[in-house]
């Protein structure tokens, strides 16, 4: 029952977040889009991974980039543009991109602040304009585990707590201006309560 509650909740919110990035950015059938932090997974059945790709007006004209293997992204997704690579090294030119999208990854950035706006910079740097959302850290829920307060506690005890509702990945969670300072240059930061998102240049 909760697995369900939270996908539906999960879904909502991003597709709440693609009607942000058309309306904010305004993509067209010709304007290139990178998206950095894909999974190896299809779209639902109960996953909202991938959810650009699954619903993005113009999947031809987007590069999705995934620190692993990607065969189940690339069967799920023949249109869409693959590419194996770590975010925080990314293998593209200078400005190869019109648009860079990067949906609740920066949190799961291994190797704290540093490595976190290592991972934005490079986003920045192949992309003309970017969308970056993260969890809000102030927000009362930890919205993977649906566990209220948990990422609020000391780093050892967040993640006895997260591990122990099988939650395993790195989380080094955001506020406004924690989210903003990770960013070259100055970015407009909606906050929607649960959820962060940057957009910049602003």
């Amino acid at each position: 029952m909760l697995t369900r509650v939270a996908s539906r909740v999960s879904l909502r919110s991003r597709e709440r977040k693609l009607r942000l990035f058309l309306e904010l950015l305004h993509p067209g059938p010709e304007t290139t889009v990178v998206d950095v932090g894909v999974t190896d997974a299809p779209f639902g059945q109960g996953s909202t991974d991938n959810f650009f790709e699954a619903l993005y007006p113009w999947p031809e004209r987007v590069t999705a980039v995934g620190h692993t293997s990607l065969d189940r992204f690339t069967a799920a997704f023949p249109r869409v543009t693959a590419v194996r690579a770590d975010g925080r090294d990314l293998p593209f030119p200078d400005g190869t991109f019109d648009l860079g999208f990067s949906n609740a990854v920066v949190e799961h950035v291994a190797g704290g602040r540093d490595a976190q706006q290592r991972f934005v910079h490079e986003l920045c740097r192949v992309a003309g304009r970017v969308f970056v959302t993260t969890p809000n850290r102030f927000f009362p829920i930890e919205v993977h585990t649906l566990v209220p307060f948990a990422h609020w506690l000391p780093r050892p005890s967040r993640d006895r707590v997260l591990r122990a509702r099988g939650f395993d990945d790195v989380l080094e969670p955001l506020g406004p201006k924690e989210l903003a300072s990770l960013f070259p240059y100055s970015v407009r930061v909606v906050n929607t309560g649960m959820t962060l998102i940057a957009v910049g240049p602003r």
